[in-house]
């Protein structure tokens, strides 16, 4: 058999991208502050991260290992604030003091890739104790508002302290790492300098922790800041036992322009609101009640414009998510007033976390292998949006329709699924004869039983049917593929001869 070297031509996939490392260029007239930022090396640390993602084109393999550097705040004995996407997929961890005469390897508290938030400690509890001697954990500082003068910390490779000096010019609800995952951020314009341990920063504001900076833009020179808000909350959710996280109310939302519209929703001139297009079956929104077709007027008591916007006591007009995920936590509730059919009402919802597994396509997969099968070179795998990240940058117009679909509209398919299995390629084999380009069908039936799971396709293979034949319905083609159980068996076995590490994972 010599179908296998063709394998990495054969996939529907590219290989998976790389993530995307956000540095901070070179740009002149540096503002910084030795004197002041000498004192601050005791407060932060080095952190080396060398991570590995999995291939979700060949989901059965990792991608070469990468090295990260991140600068993160002490802000508790022994424990160290840094951004969620510097332990992505993370295989090993360590802190360094910012000399570099002394290092621990670490681990992860909690991590919250949503927030782009991770607090890390030291591995061995006797070593950490003794690589934290001598240092001053950071307090947090008071909401800055708009023109207060904001601080980014470095430290160079040699040991060298930079502080550099911005603007807070505005405040955002906005996403740094993560698609459709937006939290409260802070503008700030500052011409910032490249310098090591730059992957993600410590904010200060008179000397006190008010942000962690995620990205720069050098010809704009702005820097995204995660607020002080959004850190408080996570360190608080850390100290629990189990990590709660940012809740969600599980709704999606339209604004209420259009003045046809607003007729259609017996809107008054004097109301906002915002259409509720879609509500998460079994999400917090879902249990108390809310409807599609509903338009929410306020949450928690503030009004909420008809672009979806409310007046934050501190920071002026922000978008209404920060009402949920900035000021509230997971077990929380808030009042909702709406308007049904014309009717005013309220409705009291307990907010919960919607975990990445909760999704019919999941956002996003660190820190776990890919669900798949393959089954005599044909490939089975669970849609996620990663998967169709691997299409490359313009995926959005470039992937399968049927693919997208299932991602942009989940309710069409959740009824019947608690995943999306599809077929993404297949491997030449004397198993795959004539279906070599089938790829990128979602799977109906495996043997007569309905798939719904990585899980239930497997166990539907343990059934051949009539003949030995394996019968394999799609649902958009309405077409079946017949796969001989002998054949097929032998051509995973030559597989696994050959370099496959393992045929199937359903965890």
């Amino acid at each position: 058999m010599k179908y296998l070297p063709l394998l990495a031509l054969c996939l529907a996939f590219s290989a998976c991208k790389e993530r995307i490392i956000t540095r901070i260029d070179h740009i002149e007239n540096v503002s910084t502050d030795t004197e002041t930022s000498s004192d601050l090396t005791k407060s932060v640390v080095r952190i080396n991260a060398t991570s590995q993602s999995w291939n979700p084109g060949q989901p059965w393999e990792k991608n070469p290992p990468q090295s990260l550097r991140s600068l993160g705040a002490i802000v508790a004995p022994g424990q160290v604030l840094t951004s969620g996407e510097v332990v992505a997929d993370a295989t090993y961890l360590e802190l360094e003091n910012p000399d570099g005469s002394r290092s621990v390897e670490a681990k992860i508290i909690a991590v919250d890739y949503e927030s782009n938030l991770a607090l890390l400690s030291a591995k061995n509890e006797e070593e950490g104790a003794d690589f934290f001697t001598d240092t001053t954990p950071l307090s947090l500082a008071e909401a800055p508002t708009i023109g207060d003068t904001l601080q980014a910390f470095q430290v160079e490779e040699n040991g060298t302290t930079l502080l550099t000096s911005g603007i807070l010019q505005s405040v955002d609800v906005s996403g740094s790492f993560l698609p459709r995952q937006a939290f409260l951020t802070y503008l700030v314009k500052a011409s910032m300098q490249s310098a090591a341990s730059s992957f993600s920063l410590p904010v200060l504001k008179d000397g006190k922790l008010a942000g962690i900076l995620l990205s720069y833009d050098s010809e704009d020179q702005i820097s995204d800041v995660l607020s002080v808000d959004v850190l408080s909350r996570f360190l608080k959710n850390a100290k629990d036992e189990t990590y709660s996280g940012f809740p969600t109310l599980g709704i999606g939302v339209a604004r209420t322009n259009d003045p046809s519209f607003r007729d259609f929703l017996k809107l008054t001139d004097d109301q906002g609101g915002l259409y509720v297009s879609t509500v998460r079956p079994g999400g917090a929104a879902d249990l108390a009640g809310l409807k599609k077709g509903d338009v929410v007027l306020s949450a928690g008591g503030f009004p909420i414009d008809r672009r979806g916007y409310y007046e934050h006591p501190h920071y002026g007009s922000l978008s209404w998510g920060h009402l949920v995920r900035g000021e509230r936590s997971a077990g929380d509730e808030i009042t909702l007033a709406i308007l049904r059919d014309g009717e005013p009402m309220e409705i009291t919802a307990t907010l919960t976390r919607e975990e990445p597994g909760d999704s019919l396509v999941p956002e996003y997969q660190f820190d776990r292998a890919p669900n798949f099968l393959v089954k005599g070179g044909l490939i089975f795998q669970e849609l996620t949006r990663p998967t169709l990240e691997a299409f490359g940058k313009d995926w959005t117009s470039v992937a399968p329709l049927n693919l997208l679909d299932a991602y942009e509209n989940p309710e069409k398919y959740e009824d019947s699924r608690e995943r999306v299995i599809f077929l993404s390629g297949s491997i030449p084999t004397p198993a795959t004869v004539g279906y070599e380009r089938l790829r990128n069908l979602i799977v109906k039936k495996v043997n007569g039983i309905e798939i719904d799971s990585m899980k239930t396709l497997i166990e539907a293979f343990d059934k051949p049917g009539a003949n030995n034949l394996h019968s394999i319905e799609f649902l958009e083609e309405n077409f079946t593929v017949y796969l001989d159980e002998a054949i097929s068996t032998g051509v995973d076995t030559a597989l696994l001869q050959r370099g496959l590490t393992r045929l199937s994972r359903a965890e």
